[in-house]
């Protein structure tokens, strides 16, 4: 199962999207200054790409990856200000 979201950030938005893989999900926020990615997805490989990159953990929901923090942070991430640990909700007004 797909499930897409639209997350209004200000006046911006960002699109959401849920994959259903097993007993896991494969989560992504994309936003038009970077995206957030769930643990599927490979921090090594978006550094290489040089994308504004971040990885949050132990989610299974859109809801819950929007609550969690930043578990890691691709380096062109940092040239934005964005940081390990910090929370979701400011990564997204930062990227939208």
């Amino acid at each position: 199962m797909i499930v897409t979201k639209k997350i209004k950030v200000g006046k911006k938005t960002v699109y959401a999207f849920c994959i259903k893989l097993c007993d896991k999900s494969l989560i992504v926020l994309k936003a038009s200054g970077g995206y957030i990615m769930c643990g599927y997805l490979n921090m090594k490989t978006a550094t290489k790409f040089k994308e504004v990159a971040v990885k949050i953990t132990g989610i299974s929901t859109i809801e819950q990856a929007v609550k969690a923090k930043a578990f890691a942070v691709s380096p062109e991430a940092k040239k934005l200000g964005i940081y390990k640990g910090q929370a979701i909700k400011e990564v997204l007004k930062i990227i939208a």
